[in-house]
């Protein structure tokens, strides 16, 4: 990795690239070959950080789950890469009849079809995909510690989570002496800054939690490609972004077009710059459907935003 720098996720001795390669669209909007090409490009350029679920992709009619992990995994058993990635996995999503949340039993059947599906016998991040308030945190903790002993997992993190919950569940880890949440997986971006910075951020900075955001190019709006209604009929993805063709959501676009035409950079590596700037922020995640795209999300690792950008950047996004 010459010339990236890594950062460290949490304490857990691991440390990333400053870009997570989503793997929500392998199996749904990516086949099998273009993902092993996209997973190639962008290991090849030196990022390490691999993002999937267990429910990835249950939503498509005739998916039953798992089939990015599939995906991911006949790719690493291929390409001979495993000890080259950070691979990272949830649990807790709705997997229909596969079940659901963090119980003891859910947690430890979902690791190992996910370690069946992935093709190795330890992720390096297993995450907590949504808190389940209906389950203690010490069994879910418990399982979770259990699962690190016994090698399956490396670390793990939360995905969204509260901020009362999130500390909640650090001080449980503490006093029980289990494996704290290293990171955290929030919904953040350029448009959707709250509730993140307001209640989560101040925890992950005092608790040195790295963050791994998600969609962080919101749902592709930030990539510039989708201005008006009729844009948003152009991809499967384009119904999740009608919501923010409003005034803010256009002020947003005009302040990546300004600073990305100051820069000679692409308004979606500039989204992602800006993400990387962020204090608690390790590395955004976000997803590439073709080669072409992972080059220019990559090229985001190369942006340094001056303070004039910041701030129009952060001027034109603020919330209220």
């Amino acid at each position: 990795m010459a010339g990236i720098r890594l950062r460290p996720l949490g304490k857990s001795g691991l440390k990333v690239a400053s870009l997570a390669l989503g793997g929500n669209v392998f199996g749904w909007t990516v086949d099998r070959a273009t993902g092993f090409r996209v997973l190639d490009a962008f290991v090849d350029a030196g990022f390490n950080l691999i993002d999937t679920a267990d429910t990835y992709s249950i939503w498509i009619g005739g998916h039953h789950g798992g089939e990015s992990e599939s995906l991911i995994g006949d790719w690493l058993h291929e390409s001979g890469h495993r000890d080259d990635v950070v691979l990272a996995t949830k649990v807790g999503m709705d997997m229909g009849p596969g079940g659901k949340g963090l119980s003891e039993a859910h947690i430890r059947k979902s690791m190992d079809e996910s370690l069946d599906r992935l093709r190795t016998d330890h992720v390096d991040l297993y995450q907590a995909h949504i808190d389940d308030k209906t389950v203690p945190l010490d069994e879910t903790l418990g399982t979770f510690s259990d699962l690190v002993e016994q090698g399956k997992a490396r670390s793990i993190g939360a995905s969204n989570f509260e901020a009362d919950r999130l500390e909640e569940a650090l001080q449980l880890s503490k006093d029980r002496g289990f494996p704290r949440y290293e990171t955290l997986q929030p919904n953040y971006n350029l448009i959707d800054r709250e509730p993140f910075e307001s209640s989560l951020e101040p925890v992950c900075r005092t608790q040195e939690l790295s963050v791994i955001a998600y969609r962080g190019l919101a749902s592709g709006f930030l990539t510039g490609k989708y201005r008006s209604e009729q844009d948003s009929k152009k991809s499967p993805r384009g119904a999740r972004v009608v919501k923010n063709l409003n005034d803010r959501g256009l002020r947003v676009l005009a302040a990546l077009d300004s600073v990305a035409a100051r820069l000679d950079a692409r308004p979606a590596a500039v989204a992602l710059a800006w993400l990387m700037s962020r204090p608690t922020v390790a590395a955004p995640i976000a997803s590439a459907t073709s080669v072409e795209q992972v080059q220019e999300l990559i090229a985001a690792a190369s942006i340094t935003l001056d303070a004039a950008a910041l701030s129009e950047l952060d001027q034109a996004s603020r919330v209220g």
